[in-house]
């Protein structure tokens, strides 16, 4: 039988050593289904129930893997609905390749049926490379071009196959003129900075007595370089939410997240500094940076494209974190005070006091805050965590400590709704034998959620390790705006947009063959994640919990506090929880430290009121 470019387009996938494709049917990709069927699903085709989440999937897939992810949707509507998918992609700078099928080239043009001019869509998407194929003859160097531009920019790329095109026998390019060859595969590289900028920045780090260092994404291959580096400058080391993972949260010297849904020593640390080393990581907010005339700074990314944004930086070094970190190390001296250091370390230990006492703060019925810190002892070694957009975030960021192998990533750049589960698909298909957990406001598990949970029944019984764990804050508010609302525009709670109703989420969750539980007090909090990690299939927790409780910034502003001020005194439904939960928070904060330096933070009781 010939070859079809339908077949030949799945045997180039293979070539490239892609396993599964997270796609939506669709005739507009009928030629690509059939070859599907004849290469025995090979690679694997797994369905989601919107192109969306397909796209989601791909992108959770390639963040805990490390390989390139591959979607697929139907002409017209379905290529429209991978957009926000592909758009988290690009924007967190993960490698996606997205096929998507066309209408015929004899109706391109015609107004006809499901048309859309696909190549002026993506043109923003899929700027690096989107390509339609009209002839046999492009391929394999459209499918190579896409694979391999998606790996090296770190980028979403495209490749149109109309539905006729996908039907024809193909014919490999000739040894003849305007053909176009290919070959597969790219090779290993770590570009590295010139040894005279390497001098220059180790004699800015050099000259500091309080560094600063903040970590991204780009980091996470550097991490042995990074302690190193941490150790011989006395510093502390701040992380930006896709860089969660990238170094232990078990460090004394590991302030956490920065920014709105930051840390307070990460605040502390930014405001106190005289050096500022940035390492992978495009953090845009520069309010939470030194003031911009307070210390030196250099900075490490590998894109040229995206050094020298958000801070004057006095050094800008392209290359590899680790590669870079490996030349710059022997240049640095060590730093022989450690009172830097030991201020950090006693940020920090305080810092977890005032988490946990934050997590008992009583609430009606759950304080969210004590669902995700009761997590925190309970976590696996080996597991991925995923958080959607929204106040989940925020609990994610502050009260989980990764340590060791765990992973973990939400949507970054793009701060979508909606990608907390489908991450968590995705990270299943990267590591089936590894447990996931999804921490979702009610809010997105309306939104998408729940019906993904379909699409985890469907799968469940390939994954060696069948935990996928996920807890849905369910407090009956879009509760990430609430509080926008009040804080930045003094706005009282609009009832008619924020509130939403509640659902069986765990009931729902057992009506398709998954298991669920439906968590109303305090006391049952632990035992739901016990449950939840030691059942045989994925499980679904519906915590009660209070809209009221505050995601505080770890430095509220004159304007931010003046604001929620309005709102109440404008009216705001919740007023009185508002004020009750936001007066116990800060108070947390203003309680004196009992730990003494030294004492390992949490170990006392993280699991618990």
């Amino acid at each position: 039988m010939a070859t079809k470019v339908s077949d030949y387009i799945l045997q180039r996938l293979r070539a490239w050593e892609v396993t599964h494709v997270f796609a939506y049917a669709g005739d507009g990709i009928n030629g690509l289904l059939a070859a599907w069927g004849r290469a025995d699903d090979h690679p694997r085709f797994i369905q989601s129930r919107h192109e969306e989440m397909s796209a989601l999937q791909a992108v959770g897939y390639a963040k805990f893997s490390g390989k390139v992810g591959v979607c697929a949707a139907t002409s017209g509507p379905g290529a429209i609905h991978l957009l926000n998918g592909l758009y988290d992609a690009k924007l967190d700078h993960v490698p996606l390749v997205a096929i998507v099928g066309q209408t015929n080239r004899s109706a391109m043009g015609g107004s006809y049926q499901q048309e859309v001019d696909l190549a002026a869509l993506y043109k923003d998407v899929a700027s690096d490379f989107c390509e339609t194929v009209t002839v046999p003859e492009q391929l394999p160097h459209v499918i190579d071009r896409a694979v391999r531009t998606a790996y090296a920019r770190r980028t979403v790329t495209a490749v149109i196959v109309p539905a006729d095109v996908q039907e024809l026998e193909h014919t490999p390019p000739q040894h003849a003129f305007k053909m176009v060859p290919s070959s597969l595969g790219i090779g290993r590289y770590a570009p590295v900075p010139a040894d005279e900028d390497l001098e220059r920045a180790a004699e800015v780090l050099n000259s500091g007595e309080r560094v600063a260092v903040l970590i991204g994404q780009g980091a996470r291959g550097a991490r042995a370089e990074v302690e190193r580096l941490a150790d011989v400058l006395g510093a502390g080391v701040a992380k930006a939410l896709l860089g969660k993972d990238a170094l232990s949260d078990d460090l004394p010297y590991v302030t956490g997240s920065i920014g709105l849904l930051g840390t307070r020593p990460s605040y502390e640390l930014m405001r106190s500094c005289d050096t500022l080393l940035m390492i992978g990581s495009s953090f845009p907010y520069t309010q939470f940076l030194p003031e911009l005339d307070q210390a030196r700074g250099v900075q490490i990314d590998i894109d040229p494209h995206m050094i020298g944004l958000r801070y004057p930086f006095e050094v800008n070094l392209v290359g590899d974190a680790r590669e870079t970190l490996r030349r710059l190390l022997p240049r640095l001296h060590r730093k022989e005070s450690r009172a830097w250091r030991d201020e950090i370390e006693m940020n920090v230990a305080r810092w977890w006091e005032v988490m946990q006492r934050r997590a008992a703060v009583d609430a009606d019925p759950i304080n969210p805050e004590y669902v995700v810190h009761a997590l925190d002892g309970l976590l696996p070694d080996d597991v991925v965590v995923t958080a959607d957009s929204g106040s989940a975030a925020t609990w994610y960021a502050r009260h989980l400590r990764l340590r060791g192998r765990m992973r973990g990533s939400l949507s970054g750049t793009l701060a979508t709704m909606g990608p907390g589960v489908p991450y968590a698909i995705g990270a299943k298909f990267a590591h089936p034998d590894r447990p996931a957990i999804a921490l979702v406001g009610d809010g997105a598990m309306q939104m998408n959620g729940m019906m993904e949970m379909v699409t985890a029944a469907k799968y469940r019984h390939e994954w060696s390790d069948p935990r996928l764990v996920v807890a849905v804050l369910n407090n009956q508010d879009l509760n990430q705006v609430t509080w926008e609302m009040r804080a930045m525009s003094g706005a009282p709670q609009f009832e008619e947009s924020q509130h939403i109703p509640d659902l069986p989420y765990a009931e729902i969750a057992r009506r398709i063959g998954l298991d669920g539980v439906r968590v109303e007090k305090p006391k049952e909090v632990e035992a739901a994640w016990q449950q939840a990690l030691a059942a045989d299939r994925p499980f679904v927790i519906d915590f009660l919990t209070d809209p009221a409780v505050p995601p505080l910034p770890p430095h509220a502003s004159l304007d931010q506090i003046q604001a929620t001020a309005a709102a109440i005194r404008h009216g705001d439904s919740d007023r009185a929880s508002v004020l009750r939960q936001g007066f116990k928070a800060k108070v947390q904060e203003l309680l004196p430290g009992t730990r003494h330096r030294g004492d390992r933070p949490g170990a006392e009781g993280g699991r618990g009121r």
